[in-house]
């Protein structure tokens, strides 16, 4: 059973470029929307949202308390972050409903070694990073694990149809798409170098077939001029 986590947030007043004033004093704004429930401004604590959400993630069920009422059931979604610290500056709260079943994106967690990497020193080469599952919200999981140990030869690959969901949840993935391939190494093409007296030899050759093009045409141009 996972563990219960909790966020505490208050109602914000402030909208519009009140917010960038929020953000200076360490606070970042939020939307709480979803299953029965009013469309409302909050917001929070940045370092102790930053710390939930990556705790957290966008598959985890967050106990959202606002102000002093009771907690409801939220995913956090579309958090948007910083193009230069890559800090979250704004977050939507889903309520969700604990009776009807959601569609979330799970992150895929690659555990332990491929063979095929360290006997053969493949490449592996990672398509897909998470699933698009179907599931009630109790059944939601932070990852779901992906083992490598059966990557063994160049070629070898992980298909969604390969992966065991955990209890209550459908992957939506089509079954034959590719998760992680183990893949040769690039070889790069050598480069051989041509011996100095070789590189003698070859400038030498050309040396000789220009004088004799050179030959010829004065020839011809001789015989030209004694025809005339």
């Amino acid at each position: 059973m996972q563990q219960t986590i909790t966020l505490q947030v208050q109602p914000r007043l402030k909208a519009g470029k009140q917010v960038k004033t929020l953000r200076k004093s360490g606070v970042i704004p939020a939307v709480l929307y979803g299953h029965n429930v009013e469309s409302q401004n909050l917001e929070m604590d940045a370092k102790i949202f930053e710390k939930i959400y990556k705790q957290a993630g966008e598959s985890t069920l967050v106990d959202l308390q606002v102000g002093e009422g009771a907690p409801v059931k939220v995913l956090i979604q579309d958090v948007a972050k910083h193009y230069l610290t890559l800090k979250p500056i704004h977050a939507d709260f889903y309520k969700v409903s604990m009776t009807e079943k959601l569609t979330a994106d799970i992150p895929l967690k690659f555990t332990g070694e491929a063979p095929a990497v360290k006997e053969l020193g493949a490449v592996l080469v990672k398509n897909l990073q998470e699933l698009k599952v179907q599931c009630l919200p109790q059944d939601l999981v932070h990852e779901i694990e992906v083992p490598l140990v059966v990557l063994k030869e160049f070629g070898n690959n992980i298909t969604v149809g390969n992966i065991t969901p955990p209890p209550g949840i459908v992957i939506l993935n089509k079954l034959e798409e590719v998760i992680i391939l183990a893949q040769a190494p690039r070889v790069e093409e050598e480069v051989v170098a041509v011996p100095a007296s070789e590189k003698e030899a070859i400038e030498g050759i050309k040396v000789v077939a220009e004088e004799e093009r050179a030959k010829k045409a004065k020839e011809k141009e001789e015989e030209e001029k004694e025809k005339k």
